[in-house]
């Protein structure tokens, strides 16, 4: 499996996608056929809502960005964002994946290629797509740990 996600890299095929950020977009669009997660993925997935307006916003934060209280921090209001809900993104994508149509693989770094993967999320999709052409910006926010 991990051997096929590297050669559609190799061979440019479109039909795979890196990073926290790329990975949720092609998983809303349904395009994901396989999601591969590392089994130690350390990024938690926050539910936060503005003070302000009481809008919800999602972010998936490391360990070194939970430290920077900016994140938790409207960036153009600087109203407080406060903490609904804090789950690992790990257990988040086992309880949600099937909702999006896809199988779920783990990745351990204990074979060569999974090493090469380590730390990473990524999948491979049903059909190409142009990841640049998306605009991230429709309300959720996803912050790329990677």
């Amino acid at each position: 499996m991990i051997g096929k996600y590297f050669e559609e890299i190799s061979q440019d095929t479109g039909k795979y996608v890196f990073g926290v950020d790329d990975t949720l977009k092609a998983l809303e669009m349904g395009a994901v056929e396989t999601l591969i997660v590392w089994e130690s993925l350390d990024i938690n997935r926050y539910q936060l809502k503005n003070s302000a307006t009481g809008e919800i916003v999602i972010k998936h934060l490391n360990k070194e960005q939970e430290t920077n209280q900016d994140n938790f921090r409207d960036a153009e209001t600087k109203a407080e964002l406060e903490v609904q809900d804090k789950m690992p993104l790990l257990e988040w994508f086992a309880n949600e994946y099937k909702r999006f149509g896809c199988t779920l693989e783990f990745v351990t770094n204990k074979s060569q290629e999974g090493s090469q993967f380590c730390r990473g999320i990524g999948g491979i999709l049903r059909y190409q797509l142009d990841m640049r052409s998306f605009d991230l910006s429709d309300g959720d926010v996803y912050d790329d740990s990677e």
